[in-house]
C-alpha cells in the first residue's frame, strides 16, 4: 500500500512540476516576450484610450546570414488632438504644437478651436515620440496626447507591389489590400484586446504551437525569401533602365530556380508605401503577376528545349533558313529579312532566328508543342504567394493551323505574365524540372516557433540531359554571341537569352515602333543558383533587348556572384 501511495504521491508531484513549468514558460512569454506591447497600452491607457491600439503581425525580408530585416512593421508614436471645449487659450495651444511640429496651419486651427460642441479635433498624426512627450509634459487643458500605432514599410518603394498595403474597406476594416499584406491577411491580423482584461487567456493561447501541432496555427510574422540587400540592387537597376530609355515600365526577378524562393523581386514606376497619395492608384497593382506580355525571343530556348527532348531535332540539326516564308497565307521573317541558308540549331538561339524556331516547333508537331508549353505552366496559374494572379493566354495553340505554332515558337501570338515566365525557363536551369514561385518560407508564430511553408515537390517536363543540351547552347550564345563575346565571365558559364517583341495593339496589330524587351538568364550554367528575368515595355529610340538589357543583366550576373561568393565552374587559362 505504502509503496503504491509512494507511487502515486510521485506522478502528482511530477504532474505538478510540469504545470508550474509551462505555467513559468508562458508567463514568461507574455510578461517578457510581449512585455513591449502590455507596457505600451499601459501608457496609453494613462494617456489616452478612445480606441482599441491598432495591432499587426510583420513582414520580414531574410539576409543571406539568415538575420531578419523587417519590410512591413509597427511604428509607435501619437495623435495630438483638442478638445476645444476645455481648450482655455487656443493661441497658445497653437503655439506649442505649432513649435514641435512643423507644417500646423494656423487658421486650420483655429477653425477647429472654434467647435466648442466638438471634444475631438485631430490635430496631427504619427507624431514621434519625443514630441509627443514633449507636448504632454507640458499639460496644456485642451490638448489630448494619446498613442498611436501605424503601419511602417521601412523599404518605401522597394518591392512595393508585392509587399503590398493595408488600407480600410466598405466595411471599415483595417487590413490587406494588395500585395503579401492581402495573400497572408489571415496570419498577419491581430485581433484588438483590452489592457489586461486577457491576460489569463493570453497564459494558454497557441498552445496548439507547443504541444500539438505547429501546422495549425495561422497567425503569426511572414518570414520572406527576398533579400534586402539584393532587392536594393534589383530596384536600383530596374529604375536606370527605365529612366535611361524612358521605358512605359520595367520589371526584373531573382530566383533560385530549385526551390522557387524568389531572391528579389520589383516594377517601375512604382510608389511609396509610406505616403503614397490617390494618384499613385496605377501603380497599385503588381504587373508581375496581374499583365500578360508577348515576351519574344526568350521563348525560343523553350521551343528548343521541347525539340530537343521530343527528338525532333538534335543541337547538330540543320535547316534550310530562307530568311521569310508565308504560312496560311501569312508572312514572317528573320528580324533582319535575311536568308542564312542551311543553318544549325546553334545558330538558331545565337542570331535569334525566327525561321529556325518555325521549323522546331513545326518538326515538333501540334500536339507535342502545346503539350510541352501546358506542362511549363503558361496556360495556367503558378500558385505564387501574391493576390490577383491571372493565366497566361495560349489560346492561340488550340488552332489546327501551322500559323499560330510558328509564331509561339518565338514568342509572338502568346502572352503570359512575367511570374510564369521565369517559372517556365526555370525548368531549363533546373535540369528540367519547374517549381512553385513564392516569397514567403516560413511563419514565425506568436510563441516564438517558427512554421515553414511547403510549396509543394517540382513537376518533371524534360528530361535532364535536354535541359543540359539547350543549357549548353545558351551559354555559347552568351560566350561568342552576346555583345559580341566581350561579356562573357571566363571563369562562370552563364547561359542567357535575349528576346525582342512586338507590342500588339488593341486591335490585336502589332506596332512597327513599339517595342517589348526581355532577357533572361541562369548560372552556374549547369547548375544553377540563381535566374534572372528583365523586361522593359516601349523604350524609346532604340529597337532590341541586347541594347537595353545586357549590361543591367550582366551587372546583376557579376553582383550576386560577388556578394554570395559562387565559386567558378570552369577554369580559365
Amino acid at each position: 500500500m505504502r509503496r503504491a501511495f509512494r507511487i502515486r504521491l510521485r506522478i502528482l508531484g511530477a504532474i505538478v512540476v510540469s504545470l508550474a513549468a509551462f505555467l513559468v514558460l508562458r508567463l514568461y512569454y507574455v510578461q517578457v516576450l510581449e512585455g513591449d506591447e502590455y507596457a505600451i497600452k499601459a501608457e496609453r491607457q494613462f494617456l489616452h484610450s478612445s480606441e482599441v491600439l491598432f495591432n499587426r503581425g510583420s513582414i520580414y525580408f531574410t539576409r543571406k546570414d539568415g538575420t531578419l530585416l523587417s519590410a512591413a512593421t509597427l511604428a509607435t508614436g501619437f495623435t495630438i488632438a483638442i478638445n476645444p471645449t476645455n481648450l482655455k487659450n487656443p493661441e497658445e495651444a497653437y503655439s506649442l504644437i505649432a513649435q514641435n511640429i512643423e507644417g500646423i496651419n494656423k487658421e486650420a486651427f483655429l477653425v477647429s478651436a472654434s467647435k466648442k460642441g466638438d471634444p475631438y479635433e485631430v490635430v496631427a498624426k504619427k507624431v514621434s515620440d519625443d514630441v509627443g512627450r514633449a507636448i504632454y509634459e507640458k499639460k496644456v487643458p485642451g490638448i489630448i496626447v494619446e498613442r498611436q500605432r501605424w503601419r511602417l514599410y521601412p523599404a518605401r518603394d522597394e518591392a512595393a507591389q508585392s509587399i503590398g498595403f493595408i488600407a480600410y474597406a466598405d466595411d471599415n476594416n483595417l487590413a490587406g489590400r494588395t500585395g503579401l499584406e492581402r495573400y497572408y491577411n489571415d496570419s498577419l491580423e491581430r485581433s484588438g484586446e483590452g489592457l489586461f482584461g486577457n491576460f489569463f487567456s493570453r497564459l494558454f493561447v497557441d498552445l496548439d504551437s507547443i504541444v500539438v501541432d505547429a501546422r495549425s496555427a495561422r497567425q503569426g510574422d511572414v518570414i520572406t525569401s527576398i533579400e534586402p540587400i539584393v532587392q536594393e540592387k534589383l530596384s536600383q537597376v530596374l529604375k536606370q533602365i527605365s529612366n535611361q530609355y524612358g521605358s512605359r515600365e520595367t520589371g526584373g526577378i531573382i530566383m533560385d530556380p530549385k526551390t522557387g524562393e524568389i531572391i528579389a523581386l520589383d516594377t517601375f514606376p512604382t510608389f511609396d508605401l509610406n505616403s503614397f497619395q490617390s494618384e499613385d492608384s496605377e501603380y497599385f497593382g503588381n504587373p508581375l503577376v496581374e499583365s500578360r506580355y508577348e515576351f519574344g525571343s526568350i521563348i525560343k530556348a523553350l521551343t528548343m528545349a521541347g525539340g530537343i527532348d521530343s527528338g525532333a531535332v538534335t543541337p547538330t540539326t540543320t535547316y534550310l533558313d530562307t530568311g521569310c516564308t508565308t504560312i496560311n497565307k501569312k508572312k514572317f521573317c528573320n528580324y533582319d529579312l535575311k536568308a542564312r541558308g542551311v543553318t544549325p540549331m546553334q545558330e538558331v538561339l545565337s542570331q535569334s532566328l525566327n525561321m529556325g524556331a518555325s521549323y522546331i516547333a513545326l518538326a515538333t508537331g501540334h500536339d507535342k508543342f502545346r503539350d510541352y508549353f501546358t506542362k511549363i505552366g503558361f496556360g495556367e496559374e503558378t500558385g505564387v504567394d501574391l493576390p490577383s494572379e491571372i493565366r497566361g493566354d495560349i489560346k492561340n495553340l488550340d488552332s489546327p493551323r501551322d500559323i499560330e505554332y510558328s509564331t509561339a515558337s518565338y514568342g509572338q501570338g502568346i502572352a503570359t505574365t512575367p511570374i510564369a515566365t521565369i517559372r517556365a525557363l526555370g525548368a531549363l536551369a533546373n535540369h528540367g524540372s519547374i517549381v512553385t514561385p513564392h516569397i514567403a518560407t516560413a511563419i514565425k508564430l506568436p510563441s516564438g516557433i517558427t512554421r515553414d511553408l511547403t510549396w509543394g515537390k517540382p513537376e518533371h517536363v524534360y528530361k535532364p540531359e535536354s535541359a543540359a543540351a539547350v543549357s549548353k547552347m545558351l551559354v555559347e550564345v552568351v560566350d561568342t554571341k552576346l555583345g559580341g563575346g566581350k561579356v562573357k565571365i571566363p571563369e562562370m558559364s552563364v547561359a542567357a537569352k535575349t528576346g525582342t517583341a512586338q507590342v500588339a495593339g488593341t486591335a490585336g496589330e502589332y506596332s512597327e515602333n513599339r517595342y517589348f524587351h526581355s532577357f533572361f538568364g541562369y548560372f552556374p550554367a549547369y547548375d544553377a543558383k540563381y535566374i534572372i528575368l528583365l523586361y522593359t515595355l516601349e523604350p524609346k529610340n532604340v529597337q532590341y533587348a541586347s541594347e537595353t538589357l545586357t549590361n543591367p543583366f550582366m551587372e546583376l550576373t557579376h553582383y550576386l556572384i560577388n556578394y554570395y561568393d559562387v565559386p567558378p565552374d570552369r577554369a580559365t587559362l
